[in-house]
């Protein structure tokens, strides 16, 4: 009986170590994809946004929505816009924290000039 409680305080002592590891490198993995899907959403929509996409919005802080259907795997939090008279500036913030940081992306805005008609 003494040999069988040794084993098994053996066993915990080293099952229980190698699955904390393993939670956390589950969440660890989790957050590096969220990061990666909601910085794949701020460049595609920056683009959009660079494009010509700004005209539709209003100067200041705005909410945003993306058309991205990857949205709906990321964690609750917000897209915000920031429109100023010479750059635009993309944030997605997540809700809660480790949920693989807040993706910014900070863009001149270039508008052409009118063209003249003589």
């Amino acid at each position: 009986m003494a040999e069988m409680m040794v084993a098994m305080s053996l066993l915990v002592l080293t099952v229980l170590p190698l699955s904390r590891s393993f939670l956390r490198d589950q969440a660890l993995c989790r957050a590096y994809y969220t990061r990666a899907t909601a910085t794949e959403i701020v460049d595609g929509e920056m683009e959009v946004l660079r494009a010509g996409g700004w005209r539709a919005c209003t100067n200041g802080v705005q909410a945003y929505h993306p058309r991205a259907g990857a949205v709906a795997s990321l964690p609750p939090g917000q897209f915000l816009l920031t429109l100023e008279t010479n750059r635009l500036r993309l944030d997605w913030v997540p809700a809660e924290h480790d949920r693989g940081g807040q993706v910014v992306r900070i863009a001149p805005l270039v508008v052409p000039p009118t063209a003249s008609h003589p």
